[in-house]
């Protein structure tokens, strides 16, 4: 239990840090930059997310993500799962959208490219002038009310613009065959007290996936309460 508290200490040191790294999670600035010809900050970082999940699926969710911050401090308003199923590939919508329009203007940009990682920051911080607030309240609250209206993380499901580069990510490290951080699971100790589906901040069922005894899946955010909370510890950690 002292890795969740741990975990969720991080996530909430990453929300209070939102205003500074705001900008290096931003989807608008990526295009924004594109139709200039610059990389910026934030390009670099999804980048950098594509290529660590193949290594580590979408541990970045669990443990640094401050969008993840924020929902889970929405979690001591609502705390149900929400309803997944086909609402999961809405996320997938948007980013394919997206990333076709990031190419559009990148394609017909102004000038040369160049790479700006600090790209619209005041010397690296994103919200360095009072009206800039605005659109990080605005931000903050696209991702919050959601998650209180409708149940625990369901910005992460529906609507997460970061989240499908970690989900490529580990498709890519599985067809590679590359050893990652995943989840392993014992069916035989398993006691079915279904204490691992409360706990899952993603609402994933969790119990009915050590029962098949397969633990990978999209939505999971690697953050380990399953692993922590299991009375007979059937749930692990393993690099496979």
């Amino acid at each position: 239990m002292k890795r969740q508290k741990f975990r969720k200490l991080i996530l909430i040191s990453a929300m209070l840090l939102f205003p500074i790294t705001i900008y290096y999670f931003s989807p608008d600035l990526i295009i924004q930059g594109a139709t200039e010809g610059v990389v910026t900050g934030s390009f670099i970082v999804f980048l950098a997310m594509l290529v660590s999940s193949i290594f580590l699926g979408r541990l970045f969710c669990g443990y640094l993500c401050p969008a993840g911050g924020i929902q889970e401090c929405a979690m001591l308003v609502n705390d149900k799962s929400p309803r997944q199923g086909w609402k999961n590939n809405i996320k997938y919508v948007i980013w394919l959208v997206w990333i076709i329009s990031i190419g559009i203007c990148f394609i017909f940009r102004k000038q040369e490219v160049t790479i700006d990682f600090f790209y619209m920051t005041d010397h690296g911080i994103s919200i360095a002038s009072i009206y800039d607030y605005v659109l990080y309240y605005g931000v903050m609250l696209l991702i919050f009310v959601p998650c209180v209206i409708f149940g625990k993380r369901i910005f992460c499901h529906y609507f997460c613009w970061m989240a499908p580069f970690m989900v490529i990510g580990s498709k890519i490290g599985n067809l590679l065959h590359i050893k990652r951080l995943k989840l392993s699971a014992d069916k035989n100790a398993c006691i079915n007290c279904h204490i691992c589906n409360n706990c899952c901040p993603m609402g994933i069922d969790v119990a009915e996936k050590v029962q098949v005894g397969k633990m990978d899946d999209n939505e999971c955010i690697l953050c380990g309460s399953c692993v922590d909370n299991c009375p007979k510890k059937a749930i692990a950690y393993k690099v496979n």
